[in-house]
């Protein structure tokens, strides 16, 4: 079934229309259906400015639709994702606030580090709200939440999530494969699980401290050894001695 709004049958006198190009000024011909269109005098291509495609940024069948999606649409379906997994993963704990609270922690410090390290955003802030997401399952089925059982509950948990949510399949993949080892870092490392393992640690250390405060010298020494990004590091001595 077409979407009726990309049917040329319910279509009328503002179907077709002409903007300005903001880099040349040429006037640029759009149809309604058009997803972008490049500037015959320069080149520059442009989002059909009168459509928002707000369903594209969720719907699994936006690039049926639509065809290849621009950058700014595949950032905003990006975005869109995100937010949809955060309530997921709220869903998903229940009136567990606890867990729910360290993983927002956990995806807040994320993208301050994502911001200044070579990864991908979506991944590291999806990984994020998902990485302890296999805890449930192994208190049921193990009556233990250690690292070993998380490992090996959390990633089914997390692919059903994705899936039902219409998230691409090599995202998918990549995030459950780091919450399948979140807790123990491989001989080499991708920045998404870098950005990820240094945020979780960060935020560990704060709720620890909190239970039974540890000396600043004590968390300077594990500052120095214990994190994958300068830019994790910097931010764990930033939130844990308050500067």
């Amino acid at each position: 079934m077409q979407c009726p709004g990309q049917d040329s049958r319910y279509w009328d006198a503002n179907a077709v229309f002409e903007t300005t190009c903001p880099k040349c000024g040429n006037n640029v011909e759009f149809f309604k259906d058009d997803s972008t269109r490049k500037c015959s005098k320069c080149g520059t291509k442009m989002l059909n400015p009168n459509n928002d495609f707000g369903c594209a940024s969720y719907c699994p069948y936006a690039e049926q639709c639509l065809g290849s999606l621009p950058p700014e649409l595949l950032a905003k379906k990006q975005e869109v994702l995100k937010e949809r997994v955060a309530v997921e993963m709220k869903r998903y704990f229940g009136d567990d606030s606890r867990r729910i609270g360290h993983a927002s922690r956990v995806a807040r410090h994320a993208g301050d580090i994502a911001a200044k390290e070579e990864c991908n955003p979506a991944v590291v802030a999806i990984t994020a709200y998902l990485h302890d997401i296999g805890i449930k399952e192994s208190e049921r089925k193990y009556n233990n939440s250690s690292p070993k059982y998380q490992h090996i509950e959390g990633p089914p948990v997390a692919r059903d999530i994705l899936t039902g949510l219409g998230a691409p399949q090599p995202l998918i993949d990549e995030v459950c494969d780091i919450i399948g080892h979140h807790h123990l870092p491989r001989p080499e490392e991708t920045m998404n699980f870098k950005v990820l393992y240094d945020a979780d640690l960060i935020t560990n250390l704060e709720e620890k401290q909190k239970d039974a405060p540890s000396s600043r010298e004590h968390l300077q020494k594990v500052i120095d050894r214990s994190f994958l990004t300068k830019t994790g590091a910097a931010l764990a001595a930033k939130t844990l001695f308050k500067e």
